[in-house]
């Protein structure tokens, strides 16, 4: 498994694959599919130094998933703060990849210049919670029926871990 910049090139599987997510209510807040387009000025907020956006492949050049690390709150104070997500692939997934994946972001913070690591969880995303929480993620906030998907009300949470060297 290897990760890489991603590049505009790679921009439709990065949204083939978020939009993949969308219709299971669990992964993402989003409502309907996204375009390619739509998601130009947030593929442009990512740089390889800071805030990267990966690609994840395998040893065959097959498309795992990407990796996204953005600013939390965008002011100057957190720079030192960032949200990370993780999509997989429709055919790679609960094959193992998502640990691999974290695991890897995880010991790649220090060069970023990440100290600590948030990630946005749907409270009734269990995978997702259970793999954060394996990696030492803690309860940072419990946002209590904020979104609403389908006409049910659901709750986000933020797991956070301080990156050591």
């Amino acid at each position: 498994m290897t990760f890489r910049d991603a590049t505009l090139d790679d921009l439709p599987k990065i949204v083939e694959i978020y939009n993949s997510t969308v219709a299971s209510r669990l992964v993402t807040a989003d409502l309907e599919p996204v375009s390619v387009e739509s998601k130009l000025d947030w593929f442009n907020e990512h740089n390889s130094e800071t805030r990267p956006l990966w690609m994840v492949q395998d040893s065959q050049d097959n498309t795992i998933g990407w990796v996204s690390f953005q600013d939390f709150y965008g002011r100057p104070a957190y720079q030192k703060t960032a949200e990370i997500s993780i999509y997989i692939d429709e055919n790679f997934r609960g094959k193992g990849f998502g640990q691999q994946i974290l695991k890897l972001s995880i010991e790649k913070c220090p060069s970023l210049g990440i100290e600590n690591l948030l990630a946005f969880i749907f409270a009734h995303n269990l995978p997702s919670l259970t793999l954060f929480e394996k990696f030492g993620f803690e309860l940072w906030a419990n946002l209590k029926n904020i979104a609403e998907l389908d006409d049910e009300k659901q709750s986000l949470i933020i797991l956070g871990k301080t990156i050591k060297d």
